[in-house]
């Protein structure tokens, strides 16, 4: 998905994931503007893959349990900007909060995502 919707990773820390995503023919609704459901991609993709980070990816796979997003202003093109960063990051569970901006740095929509942390089955016992 992030590939077909042109988003590009620019920043890895230890608290922090940064991607960017066009706002073009792939990612506006009819009316020409940002489509809500491709913000939502962008946050999913930023959170599923801030999480994966954050756990041993030998040990662990970490899959979506919830997501929601409040779309705050429209945008028509250039790029946003998506911002993941922790607010609970448990053994079982994390939940990270997502901010879009726009070029202007106005937010875009705002969006939170729970993610669950589940234990790898061993290959060789089934």
């Amino acid at each position: 998905m992030g590939e077909l919707l042109g988003i590009e990773f620019t920043q890895i820390e230890k608290d922090k994931l940064v991607a960017t995503m066009p706002v073009d023919h792939r990612t506006v609704q009819p009316y020409g503007i940002l489509h809500g459901g491709a913000s939502v991609a962008l946050a999913e993709t930023l959170g599923s893959v801030a999480a994966h980070l954050s756990v041993d990816s030998t040990k662990y796979l970490t899959v979506g349990l919830e997501i929601n997003a409040n779309h705050i202003r429209s945008v028509r093109n250039g790029k946003v900007t998506g911002t993941a960063t922790p607010v609970h990051v448990g053994r079982s569970t994390h939940v990270w909060a997502i901010n879009i901006v726009n070029e202007d740095g106005k937010l875009v929509c705002t969006s939170r995502i729970t993610m669950a942390i589940i234990a790898k089955k061993d290959n060789a016992g089934g």
